[in-house]
């Protein structure tokens, strides 16, 4: 893939928008070549500053649309049926080649995209999270029927400079909305949890509040680099009759497996309501 021959505009330039715009620029792509649009001015500006002078933005959606490669629909849900108009507009007209129309709402299926759109446009839909600012992202993938194994390697290397990638069949993306995409809340109010237990027990704040967010942080990456079981890697902690295994024990009085477990289960579920609600 020739990518300094492409083209990326963003429909959307908020935080995931500026997100996945700045981790491009890190790695493939040139400023020049990424184009957004937002009718709020203040997004705009956000995004420009954050992803560099040379960013393009533009006045109209149909403007940032026009002769791109990829685009990009990094808008909420529930503005989805107006912010793709003047997509499929461009698109119906003939005035330039189709682009790969990729996603990132939660909810609005790809059938629905597709209506939206001129038949036989490729659509792919993808679940990123904040984390994919820092390089750290983790996303989900899934194809629409016009779409091609070339376009989900596309989109997946373009991915890749933000994070990891896992393409799932489409009914599992809910799923990884409550997991991933909405994970980092969970983990960020399980730091600020952490933190409070060693306040507790007199460490001062910022000290707490670091050893917990590093203690998660290296955790996770050590399980990405061993690729072993987190079940194993738990008992390589866990002394008989130790430290460890108390804190585990109170863990599972208190139920914290089980919030996790349900709270990723109440995410998925929101995230299939807001697909049968939106219109």
């Amino acid at each position: 893939m020739n990518w300094l021959a492409q083209k990326i505009a963003f429909i959307g330039t908020g935080q995931m928008a500026t997100a996945l715009a700045v981790g491009f620029l890190r790695e493939l792509l040139r400023s020049e070549q990424i184009y957004g649009y937002d009718p709020l001015e203040t997004s705009r500006a956000a995004f420009a500053a954050k992803a560099g002078a040379g960013v393009q933005l533009c006045d109209s959606a149909t403007e940032a649309v026009k002769g791109a490669n990829v685009v990009i629909l990094a808008v909420k849900p529930q503005v989805m049926h107006d912010a793709i108009q003047p997509l499929a507009a461009a698109i119906k007209s003939g005035s330039q080649s189709p682009p790969l129309v990729v996603s990132i709402a939660a909810g609005i299926s790809i059938a629905k995209l597709e209506q939206l759109l001129p038949a036989g446009t490729h659509v792919i839909r993808v679940m990123p999270n904040t984390p994919c600012l820092i390089g750290r992202g983790a996303s989900g993938l899934a194809t629409g029927s016009a779409a091609t194994a070339d376009d989900a390697r596309m989109i997946s290397e373009l991915l890749a400079t933000v994070g990891i990638v896992e393409v799932v069949p489409e009914p599992l993306l809910d799923a990884v909305t409550g997991l991933s995409g909405s994970g980092p809340a969970y983990v960020f109010q399980m730091i600020e949890a952490l933190s409070d237990g060693g306040v507790k027990m007199g460490l001062p704040r910022a000290t707490a509040t670091r050893l917990a967010a590093q203690t998660l942080a290296g955790a996770a990456e050590m399980l990405l680099s061993t690729g072993q079981h987190p079940g194993v890697l738990k008992d390589a902690v866990t002394s008989p009759g130790g430290t460890t295994i108390a804190g585990l024990h109170a863990m599972e009085q208190g139920g914290v497996r089980a919030a996790l477990i349900d709270a990723v289960e109440a995410a998925t579920l929101r995230s299939r309501e807001l697909g049968q609600n939106t219109p």
